[in-house]
């Protein structure tokens, strides 16, 4: 099972993820919060409530109650080829 291990912030709506297989990737959550008019994307437009996410259970996960399941967002990024293996200090 796929959990995300770390997330941090990096620029505009974007989050760089590190995944359980030992895999990264960059998550552009963009299209996503401003394609959807919902009480759970919506209040997210906004920076500081956006940078205020959190991990729990290996999910990427917000106040407001949004979830993002982690296995959707590494397909996502599998599929358009911005998954990396992380390099390991030898």
């Amino acid at each position: 099972m796929i959990k995300i291990l770390s997330a941090q912030y990096n620029s505009d709506y974007r989050i760089c993820l590190e995944f359980s297989d030992g895999t990264t990737g960059m998550y552009d959550l963009k299209s996503l919060l401003f394609s959807y008019e919902t009480t759970l994307t919506v209040p997210l437009r906004d920076m500081t409530l956006f940078r205020n996410f959190f991990l729990q259970s290996g999910a990427l996960c917000w106040k407001n109650g949004l979830e993002l399941d982690p296995l959707a967002i590494y397909r996502d990024l599998e599929q358009a080829g911005t998954l990396y293996q992380i390099k390991k200090a030898a």
